[in-house]
């Protein structure tokens, strides 16, 4: 599947503590179609998007952003991923795959994918997800494990948030973009926005909306951020840098695990003074 290709949402699962209300879909890449805090939506819908990438909260497994032309080489040999945007590989091969659901309770959902073994991906391996709500706050954990051989790897999540009317994003470092607009070395200091950037971040960031704010935490030490559309802004924590096996190659053994944890925390006036 291209990542610009259409993808049904298919059966929702609901999970919904105190004001927040989720929507997940296993079927569509097992993201979060939809967040409702106090009954107001989030995320941009699957009814407001034509492509697959461009709509609600999806987990990027086993790499994240763009490897460039889907090429890099590993442990010797080389590898030659299927393309499915504009000529590279983008944001992995979980967003367009369906996930098992392995429980489904009131407010939380756990998630398993196989990975295949073929042009998408040869390496195999298992992701897994953990989406937890508890009051104002959504918890999210996602996870890859090594099959039998080693494999590169990067874990991420692509939220699709409506348009904040202020974002309040304090990074260290940013990545410059080369003619292809792929992520090179080194770093340098972050440039005026609007962004289609990766970051070097452990601050919180903050998107900034009439009445509450929404507080993005992570273990993750890159962030990518698209704010070029004027609908939408999308906030990437991710383990590792777009074109990873690259640029910045992790490493896992045979039966090794990658995780990391995401944290969205919606903050009401009071919190604000």
């Amino acid at each position: 599947m291209q990542a610009t290709d259409p993808l049904e949402p298919g059966p929702l699962l609901a999970i919904g503590d105190g004001p927040l209300a989720l929507t997940v879909a296993p079927q569509a890449g097992g993201r979060i179609a939809q967040i409702h805090h106090q009954g107001a939506p989030q995320l941009v819908g699957p009814e407001e998007a034509s492509a697959t990438i461009a709509w609600g909260c999806y987990p990027m497994v086993p790499w994240a952003g763009r490897i460039r032309h889907g090429r890099f080489d590993f442990d010797g040999r080389s590898h030659r991923l299927r393309a499915n945007l504009e000529g590279h590989a983008i944001h992995g091969v979980g967003f367009a795959m369906p996930w098992r659901v392995e429980a489904h309770a009131a407010a939380h959902v756990e998630l398993s994918l196989a990975l295949p073994e073929d042009a998408r991906w040869p390496f195999g391996g298992v992701a897994r997800q953990h989406i937890e709500v508890a009051g104002g706050r959504l918890r999210l954990a996602l996870s890859v494990t090594a099959g039998v051989r080693a494999m590169p790897a990067v874990v991420g999540w692509h939220p699709w948030f409506r348009k904040p009317a202020r974002l309040a994003f304090a990074p260290a470092a940013m990545y410059p973009r080369d003619a292809e607009g792929i992520a090179i070395l080194p770093t340098v200091p972050p440039t005026p926005g609007p962004w289609d950037d990766c970051f070097l971040n452990t601050r919180p960031v903050e998107l900034h909306a009439p009445g509450h704010r929404v507080r993005l935490t992570s273990d993750c030490t890159h962030w990518v951020v698209f704010d070029e559309r004027a609908h939408a802004t999308c906030i990437e924590p991710q383990t590792g840098p777009p074109d990873a096996p690259n640029l910045a190659p992790h490493r896992l053994a045979p039966g090794e695990t990658l995780a990391a944890w995401f944290l969205m925390e919606w903050l009401g006036r009071q919190e604000e003074r």
